[in-house]
């Protein structure tokens, strides 16, 4: 869509085509650059289409439509398209019971199927004791479409998904990361792959704000790590503009949207963490955003520093190529270490031994995705291999978890340029205070 308005700007006519799926998505582009009446025709070529008969099939059905959009007159909207003035939302926009708060919210899409928790002025002020910056403070702009996330704003969203006020920083380092070009928003949200956003928390704030390292950390059953995930979904969705179907066109969606936070075990890890390695000092709190789209939990192949690496190399995902989360659990990570290991190591070990035959890598055919493309062909009998993972700086090593003999893998074929965000988090002047206030907050279960 792009391309066309930027085509359309020098005078001359373009006509977008658009798969039959994504028409409404189309028009969601042009209008957010402020030309909702471009042209679009809606197409019935199969997405990624590589069979030439269905292309053809498609391009001949869609030819008509085509001339006519680069031939006809312009309309007078057509000619000088004005973007729709939203009117200001009025303060109180629902008064009601619980149920028929949570209906309004749903109907309207504010929501995420999920029970919503009202954000009313009461609850918002009291979230907003969780940071020192004033609430018109703009932190950043969120893609799509590209909507001031203030202060105020993020503090409403995290009252709806039930955060509490010693998360407020997090989820302000949270959007920064979002914000940051680095982290590829407007690709990964809006893409058919569903990927989804993967926080890892480091530093001190994880204690006072209970972020979860431990056992079944990425389980339901912690406020952090529920509502933190939860409501940065809700502030891509409500500032950003990425709705489902519209904008964001996952295929099948990702459960993960809903919340994927962990700590890293920070005190049981025999290295450096996380956002040491990113640049900040130890005693700092920082949020590190990076989008897999896959996530998978796999059985240790030995308990010995073989046996857990063999376990990492051989259950990469041949064509994932992009960023790549390590999870092993202290056990591990110190076996490794007790061996010499470091996470540089096992990061350069990984990416050179994480191999396939390159006849079946997705790099060695012309098929479609976002892998890289190679004009050469492999014989099937070569020996030539390829590294599934471009490099070890596409990878991180993160400590994790409860005990077991389970590891942790966050992988997903991504765009060129992508990196992983570390944002510092800054916390208010009075957080000694706000986080006593919290700290009770825990779930005490019954002794059997």
């Amino acid at each position: 869509m792009h391309d066309a308005i930027s085509v359309e700007d020098l005078h001359r006519p373009a006509v977008a085509l658009a798969n039959e799926g994504f028409v409404t998505d189309g028009r969601s582009a042009a209008s957010n650059k402020g030309m909702p009446t471009v042209h679009i025709v809606s197409e019935t070529v199969p997405c990624e289409c590589n069979i030439k008969d269905d292309a053809d099939a498609g391009i001949r059905a869609a030819m008509a439509q085509i001339i006519e959009g680069l031939t006809k007159r312009l309309a007078p909207e057509e000619q000088a398209p004005k973007r729709k003035e939203r009117a200001k939302p009025s303060r109180f926009v629902f008064k009601g019971q619980l149920e028929e708060f949570n209906r309004f919210f749903y109907k309207r899409g504010w929501g995420d199927g999920l029970p919503l928790m009202p954000p009313t002025d009461a609850a918002v002020r009291e979230m907003l004791t969780g940071t020192d910056l004033l609430p018109e403070h703009v932190v950043g702009e969120i893609e799509p479409r590209h909507g001031k996330a203030t202060i105020e704003k993020i503090a409403v969203n995290a009252v709806m998904a039930g955060a509490l006020p010693t998360h407020l920083a997090i989820l302000i380092a949270c959007v920064e990361a979002l914000a940051d070009p680095r982290a590829h928003l407007g690709a990964y949200a809006t893409s058919t792959g569903s990927w989804m956003p993967f926080w890892i928390v480091n530093g001190p704030v994880r204690h006072d704000a209970r972020v979860n390292f431990g056992s079944g950390a990425m389980n339901p059953g912690d406020i952090a790590n529920a509502a933190i995930g939860r409501a940065m979904g809700l502030i891509v969705k409500n500032i950003g503009g990425a709705r489902k179907g519209i904008e964001d066109m996952g295929v099948y969606g990702n459960p993960g949207k809903y919340s994927c936070v962990i700590g890293e075990s920070e005190e049981a890890s025999p290295w450096p963490p996380l956002h040491v390695e990113q640049g900040f000092a130890a005693d700092d709190s920082a949020v590190t955003l990076f989008f897999p789209n896959c996530y998978s939990q796999i059985w240790q192949y030995g308990s010995d520093d073989k046996g857990i690496l063999a376990t990492l190399i051989y259950n990469l995902p041949p064509g994932r190529s992009g960023l790549t989360c390590l999870l092993m659990t202290p056990t591990q990570a110190k076996t490794l270490a007790q061996k010499g290991w470091t996470k540089p190591m096992i990061r350069k070990y990984v990416y050179e031994f994480g191999r396939v035959p390159a006849y079946r890598h997705p790099g060695s055919y012309d098929g479609g995705g976002w892998t890289k493309r190679s004009a050469e062909t492999v014989a099937p009998n070569a020996m030539d291999s390829a590294a599934i993972v471009p490099s070890p700086d596409h990878i991180r090593v993160l400590v994790a978890g409860g005990p077991g003999a389970f590891m942790g893998l966050a992988c997903g074929g991504g765009l060129p340029g992508g990196q992983f965000v570390t944002k510092k988090v800054v916390l208010p002047s009075n957080w000694a205070k706000l986080a006593a206030k919290y700290r009770s907050l825990a779930p005490t279960y019954e002794k059997y």
